[in-house]
């Protein structure tokens, strides 16, 4: 019987290579292409994440101070890392590519700055003891300047051609949490945990103003409106507006329902996404103001930073759940939101993408209808001035 068997074995062998040889073989299947590419894990939780300028390109830099790069993809298993490095001794707290996607400017509780070549992850520069307190904002502003903000409300502008800072000014009490600048490169905005908003001209290297202080820290800038509204993120869960001609007092405030706001991305030029520390990524129209629905969530877990992709098809999130996930807001930019809005009953969020606590196949078909109530008192608070 023993031959009998082993004689079967050897037949079946030779059948399974004939039908190798004649490629009867089925070949592995392609990989599944998903609507966003998969979740990428951390040993540790990600601070901070950016997009690369023009290619599918993501950093991120954690609590332990490594920075990684990573390619991206929508295929199954096309996420790859790049490179990672430890050159920060502490938290690495921003990361940020320069305009033409070359290099990556990294800032980190070290108090050190860091420029790597994006190709290899070679340090290319540093500055040590950049500043007297811990980093924890950083802004490019062109091929040559960059902007950086302390724990201790310092900002600093620095010339790349020079190898120094050609601005230092100190007008915040608290860190400085965010900053944005305007199309011409001239004024740069500042938000603050000291509850105010900075402005200062870069161009004649000067201070211009600080808003009034508002009731909880400002954790985030964004510009709206085609740069006529500045709209700034509370960690009391409430959006401040300013106009852009009037940068002293707000002209509009929203509360958005969420118990913070810790950061914020604008999408569209009325449409932005906010992350707060209940893990939920809210969409939000500004003027008229309405949170839209939810795009996308952590489970609970904290987000820290939000960016949207060089397309504008994809936002990323990283949260304390030591991942960085990836959300399609490429419907986002068809969101028509009326004046007039109807009075829900329940007050949960809409889904408005199917990875989305909720989300179902036609999530965009009401997208015309608030799904969060607010308050009447709230909308009665509205500047009816600001309608542009």
């Amino acid at each position: 019987m023993a031959v009998t068997g082993e004689g079967t074995s050897q037949e079946l062998e030779a059948a399974v290579e004939e039908e190798e040889d004649a490629g009867h073989v089925q070949a592995d299947p392609e990989p599944r292409l998903r609507d966003t590419p998969e979740d990428i894990s951390f040993e540790a939780a990600a601070n901070t994440i950016a997009f690369h300028p023009n290619q599918d390109i993501l950093a991120a830099g954690d609590v332990d101070g490594d920075v990684y790069v990573y390619s991206y993809s929508c295929l199954e298993g096309g996420n790859r890392q790049l490179w990672s490095s430890g050159h920060h001794l502490k938290s690495c707290r921003e990361v940020s590519f320069s305009q033409d996607g070359n290099q990556l400017f990294t800032v980190s509780k070290d108090k050190s700055i860091h420029i790597l070549n994006v190709e290899e992850g070679r340090l290319v520069t540093r500055f040590f003891k950049a500043h007297s307190s811990a980093l924890n904002s950083l802004l490019v502003i062109d091929e040559h300047l960059f902007a950086t903000g302390d724990d201790g409300g310092m900002l600093k502008v620095w010339d790349l051609r020079k190898g120094t800072a050609i601005m230092e000014m100190r007008q915040h009490e608290e860190y400085i949490s965010s900053m944005a600048i305007d199309e011409n490169k001239k004024l740069l905005l500042t938000t603050s945990g000291d509850g105010t908003m900075g402005v200062f001209n870069i161009k004649r290297r000067r201070f211009e103003l600080l808003s009034e202080p508002q009731s909880g820290d400002l954790t985030s800038v964004a510009l709206m409106k085609r740069g006529k509204k500045v709209a700034c993120g509370s960690g009391e869960g409430t959006i401040y507006l300013f106009s852009w001609d009037g940068f002293g007092a707000t002209s509009d405030r929203f509360a958005v329902k969420a118990e913070s706001i810790d950061c914020m991305v604008p999408v569209t030029e009325n449409v932005l996404c906010t992350g707060s520390i209940d893990g939920v990524i809210r969409a939000v129209n500004i003027l008229p103001n309405r949170v839209i629905g939810s795009v996308g969530q952590h489970l609970g877990e904290p987000i820290e930073q939000l960016a949207k992709s060089h397309t504008g098809q994809l936002l990323a999130s990283c949260g304390h759940d030591q991942k960085v996930k990836f959300w399609d807001i490429s419907l986002l930019c068809s969101v028509v939101v009326d004046d007039y809005r109807k009075r829900k009953k329940s007050g949960q969020l809409k889904s408005l993408s199917r990875k989305a606590l909720g989300g179902r196949e036609d999530f965009f078909a009401d997208m015309r209808e608030e799904a969060d109530a607010l308050k009447e008192e709230q909308e009665e608070e509205s500047n009816s001035d600001d309608s542009d």
